[in-house]
């Protein structure tokens, strides 16, 4: 038995907390010593790195792109010994990459072949409700889906996962995730890394912990107001991963997919990378930096340069912010944990550059704002003191309009918070302009407590005053335990109605 878990169980034997508080001085020191977790120059890098394939399409005669979608159940040999029971998207752990460009039209063909009903949501996606893949279009078992859109936003690395009431977190813990990265035009026309698998990586993160017998624990860890927090990475479902570098620059798409941990990115020599892409698509310029915080759901693209023979380790770091309760520590905040292996090829290619000038940035006017709203995230499964119900739509937005939202973190541990169907803008924290990293278009946004979040967001194109889009942290245990709210875009004239019984229940 791990050690973590050994001293977890004799605590919850002896009373739990309490336990702790009877226990004396040594018993708090061996559990606050045991609750760091660092694997930094502790991980054999002895797999390629897993490049998830692009999923293929044909066209309809109506000129869609159409994309079949099986969701099941698998094996999946993580590591020596006995194959993980996992489950994938055409495969048996993860899913393709979703490619397709601005302008064109998407249709998918969802089937679930597993055994419960889920969902696929299109994270971070501009589309209709009906579309959206939430809570109210749940596939049942040996049922299929079959949504379609039109895709009109930038280029921009967005990703999908399940979003089943409740059960979201177990969902994509077991595997249920893949990239969807949207092109345009514009970036198409720029220097950038671009070779899919090659100089354009994806990278999916992930935390698992896995028992004796190779398969995921999904239990809680101990006094986590998180949720799950795995004692192994996965980058693309790959354990222990390396990457053969073969050229100068390399662009990784980085997806924290994690159902409760945060990530603080940045290599083991401290080296310089550039931010070149938030949630919502490109940055107006390259920003700078050696470290990098996401949590659960956000995305972001960086550009980093190698040097011929080098090698280099892609790390999480202790967080730099986000936590004031002194139970940081047990919720991850003290980890140092090795990610990914770069290994440089003795001679590299070198034709590609971060151009000066690269996507619009967020111009959204807080002075247009029609309506604002405040937004306190507390506990485990509240904002605003309440917690979700499906049958509840929480409020209306009109079509065209400009909102302002102010969010908080009203606890001392993480909370985030993502909005359905919009990029939005962050337009100030605590009154001051916002840290270079939130300057970009952004659909998820990590809150430190305390702190208050002003968001500015356009609701465009699509309405429907029965189907609502969703709110809520990224956290899937507080996400699932009642931590989100509901609101419909309405036309000229419309007023919010009823959510259809079906979709209350999940489509059942």
């Amino acid at each position: 038995m791990k050690r973590r878990t050994a001293l977890k169980w004799t605590l919850i034997g002896a009373g739990g907390v309490g336990a702790i508080a009877l226990g004396g001085a040594g018993t708090v020191a061996y559990f606050w010593a045991d609750a760091k977790l660092d694997t930094s120059g502790k991980i054999d890098f002895a797999t390629p790195l897993a490049i998830p394939p692009l999923a293929e399409s044909t066209d309809d005669p109506s000129g869609a792109r159409v994309f079949n979608l099986e969701i099941k159940s698998g094996t999946t040999p993580l590591k020596e010994g006995r194959e993980t029971a996992t489950w994938g998207v055409n495969g048996n752990f993860l899913g393709p990459t979703i490619r397709a460009k601005r302008g064109e039209e998407v249709a998918f063909s969802v089937y679930n072949g597993l055994d419960e009903g889920t969902s696929i949501h299109w994270h971070g996606m501009h589309l209709p409700a009906v579309m959206d893949g939430g809570p109210h279009q749940e596939v049942e078992p040996g049922g299929s889906w079959t949504p379609q859109w039109t895709l009109n936003q930038p280029a921009a690395t967005l990703w999908y996962h399940p979003h089943p009431h409740g059960r979201t977190g177990s969902h994509v813990y077991k595997g249920l995730a893949g990239m969807f990265i949207v092109d345009d035009e514009e970036s198409e026309a720029l220097p950038l890394p671009a070779t899919y698998g090659v100089d354009d990586l994806p990278m999916i993160v992930q935390d698992r912990n896995l028992d004796g017998d190779n398969q995921f624990e999904d239990g809680g860890s101990f006094l986590s107001m998180q949720g799950i927090l795995g004692d192994q990475i996965t980058v693309n479902g790959t354990l222990g991963p390396y990457v053969d570098v073969t050229t100068r620059l390399v662009r990784l798409r980085l997806l924290n997919g994690s159902v409760s941990r945060l990530y603080n990115f940045g290599f083991d020599d401290d080296r310089a990378f550039r931010l070149i892409a938030t949630d919502g698509g490109l940055l107006p310029e390259a920003w700078e930096t050696d470290r990098l915080q996401l949590s659960p759901g956000e995305r972001a693209e960086i550009v980093v340069a190698f040097a011929p023979g080098e090698t280099a380790v892609l790390r999480s770091y202790p967080a730099d912010e986000g936590y004031t309760s002194p139970l940081g520590r047990v919720n991850g905040a003290d980890d140092l944990l090795d990610v990914c292996e770069f290994r440089a090829a003795e001679t590299l290619t070198d034709d590609t550059e971060v151009p000066a000038a690269m996507g619009a940035a967020p111009d959204l006017d807080p002075a247009e704002a029609v309506e604002e709203r405040e937004f306190s995230l507390s506990g485990f499964n509240q904002i605003n003191g309440e917690a979700m119900d499906l049958q509840r739509i929480d409020f209306g937005v009109r079509e065209g309009t400009v909102e302002l939202w102010e969010v908080s973190n009203a606890d001392g541990y993480m909370h985030n918070f993502h909005v359905h169907d919009v990029q939005f803008q962050v337009v100030a924290v605590d009154g001051e302009e916002p840290p270079p990293r939130l300057r970009g278009w952004k659909d998820t946004v990590q809150l430190v407590p305390q702190r208050r979040y002003q968001l500015a967001l356009r609701f465009a194109d699509y309405t429907d005053p029965d189907l609502p889009y969703m709110y809520h942290c990224h956290i899937l245990a507080h996400e699932d335990s009642g931590m989100m709210g509901q609101f419909v875009v309405l036309g000229e004239g419309e007023e919010i109605g009823t959510v259809p019984a079906a979709a209350a229940h999940g489509g059942h």
